[in-house]
């Protein structure tokens, strides 16, 4: 029998102080058996660092969700989509290989990848080159220390308070905060 998914459940308040968005998410996370939490976690805070595009991008009539992540290969781990049902954000996390990728960006507006690894700057010698041609890809690095406290913060109910200003996005529950600055490679 295979093993289920664990789920979690997570209230978000989000401000994007760089967009002026503000708003509130009641978000359902499943964690895949061979996922782990900071992975998990970082998929949270990548939603929460485009939860503005819900307005920028689709003027407040669009859906942001988290796809069926490591269960279905083909779908990315949040995407955002417009109410006529097109894909206009793609977000996958750690590091795909070359052709899925390229795959999502001919399929949505825009793909970011959000990459946490110690093994990161490895995987990005290696699909670098794959993948510059690629116009509408942006690609960041997520420092481990920084993803690795993350996890700390996986609970089965989370209360998650989220501030971005500056291009740093500040996570916390009211315990801890975790200051993660996206570094840009592409």
């Amino acid at each position: 029998m295979a093993i289920k998914s664990t789920i979690f459940k997570a209230a978000l308040s989000i401000a994007d102080i760089d967009h002026g968005y503000y708003a509130d998410h009641v978000l359902t996370l499943a964690r895949h058996p061979s996922e782990t939490d900071e992975r998990m976690m970082v998929r949270l805070a990548a939603l929460a660092l485009h939860a503005h595009e819900l307005q920028t991008v689709c003027s407040g009539d669009g859906t942001l969700a988290f796809g069926a992540g490591l269960s279905d290969p083909d779908e990315p781990d949040v995407w955002l989509r417009d109410f006529t049902g097109r894909t206009r954000l793609c977000i996958e996390v750690g590091q795909p290989e070359d052709k899925p990728v390229a795959k999502a960006c001919g399929k949505a507006d825009q793909v970011c990848i959000y990459c946490f690894h110690h093994a990161a700057e490895v995987w990005w010698r290696g699909v670098e080159s794959k993948l510059a041609r690629l116009g509408n890809l942006s690609v960041f690095r997520l420092p481990s220390q920084s993803t690795l406290a993350l996890a700390a913060l996986a609970a089965r109910s989370m209360q998650l308070q989220a501030t971005i200003q500056e291009g740093t996005l500040m996570l916390g529950d009211g315990r801890a905060s975790i200051d993660i600055e996206p570094q840009r490679w592409k």
